[in-house]
């Protein structure tokens, strides 16, 4: 069997596809796999790392803007999307794949658009609860289309070619037990909250976590507190929380870094955790089954994060905070009345876990199965 995964731009859209090609690579040792990425994006880095091929097409983005620079904009991509589709039908014809699964990203639709209009079974998958742009325009030439939520059926023309399928996470956010975690961490008997923004970080949110300290310091350190900056936080971030007259080194238990390399370990210890809502993060969170916090972003496409924290909120599975709402007095006064809801976040655990399919990327790499065999 041969299958190309196609994918980019960001860890939402590449590790799920990691993680499926694992699970194929376990199940068919013989199994060749592509993947098919855009040039100077996450793809480069993390592909490779993981053990796989990959070839890379120019990239250039749409632009929503109505304005000349934006038809300027479009207008380049138009024609870097039709270079991208003649390059990935030679990539096709030269790996002569049995299946192109497309996970998201800027490569996504060129791949999937040449293999289908060559006869390839295709399938798109789609993380968050509403769909983007790509696999908007992908869905109607694939064979089948596979989504997160239940909720996203709705989104697509032919909702018989949809699938619930989940988000593939890392085996480790399952099986990482929250004795083995704190133990592994050296954690003292207090709560443990997390808070990460993402890995560049989010300058208003940073700003929220460093006024935060400051409460928790003032209240005698009720908690223990990790918090990742992000890249560019960690630039400033230090600095400011000195100024505020926060020393680090003398308040333990909040222990601030640039990444959390370990979160699954970190997010199992964890009994609040603070987040924005991603696919990824909210389908991470929902396999710790830890009680959470999500401040959407208001700076993605279509408000997409705020229709995923409103899908876990309806389930009672999150608290949902606007970052426009989300001062630090608010933010710490959350926390106190959530660590102090024993009862609540027994029911939040429960249906977080019970939002989360455990075997996504098995059924995944089942739907890979079943339409390899219909090719053949």
């Amino acid at each position: 069997m041969n299958v190309i995964f196609t994918c980019g731009g960001t860890g939402g859209h590449i590790n799920p596809a990691i993680a499926v090609a694992d699970i194929l690579k376990e199940r068919h040792p013989d199994c060749k796999i592509l993947f098919i990425g855009a040039k100077d994006h996450m793809e480069e880095k993390l592909v490779p790392k993981a053990g796989y091929d990959l070839k890379c097409l120019p990239g250039s983005g749409l632009s929503r803007k109505i304005n000349l620079e934006g038809i300027k904009k479009n207008a380049r991509a138009v024609r870097s999307v039709l270079t991208a589709v003649s390059q990935c039908k030679k990539i096709i014809r030269e790996f002569q794949p049995d299946v192109i699964v497309g996970t998201g990203g800027y490569a996504s639709f060129p791949a999937l658009y040449a293999g289908s209009s060559m006869g390839i079974p295709t399938c798109v998958h789609e993380s968050n609860a509403v769909p983007g742009l790509t696999t908007k325009m992908a869905a109607s030439h694939a064979t089948r289309v596979l989504v997160s939520f239940a909720e996203s059926a709705q989104y697509y023309r032919k909702p018989e070619k949809v699938e619930v399928v989940g988000m593939p996470v890392r085996k480790e956010f399952i099986s990482t037990t929250k004795e083995m975690a704190r133990k592994e961490l050296g954690l003292d008997e207090r709560p443990l909250i997390v808070s990460a923004f993402g890995s560049l970080g989010a300058r208003d949110m940073n700003f929220a976590v460093a006024e935060m300290f400051k409460l928790e310091k003032e209240a005698g350190l009720p908690f223990q507190h990790i918090h990742a900056t992000g890249s560019y936080g960690w630039e400033w971030m230090p600095e400011h929380v000195k100024s505020l007259g926060v020393d680090l080194e003398n308040c333990p238990g909040i222990d601030m870094r640039e990444y959390i390399y370990n979160m699954p370990t970190v997010m199992a210890a964890a009994d609040v955790i603070i987040s924005r809502a991603g696919a990824s993060s909210c389908n991470e969170i929902g396999a710790s089954g830890t009680p959470c916090i999500l401040i959407p972003s208001p700076n993605v496409t279509n408000n997409h994060q705020e229709k995923n924290a409103r899908i876990l909120e309806g389930r009672g599975a999150a608290i949902v905070i606007t970052e426009d709402n989300c001062s630090a007095q608010n933010l710490y006064d959350t926390i106190t009345e959530l660590l102090g809801d024993h009862e609540r976040c027994k029911q939040m655990s429960a249906s977080l876990r019970g939002m989360v399919l455990l075997d996504s990327a098995e059924r995944i790499c089942d739907m890979i199965e079943e339409l390899s065999a219909q090719k053949t």
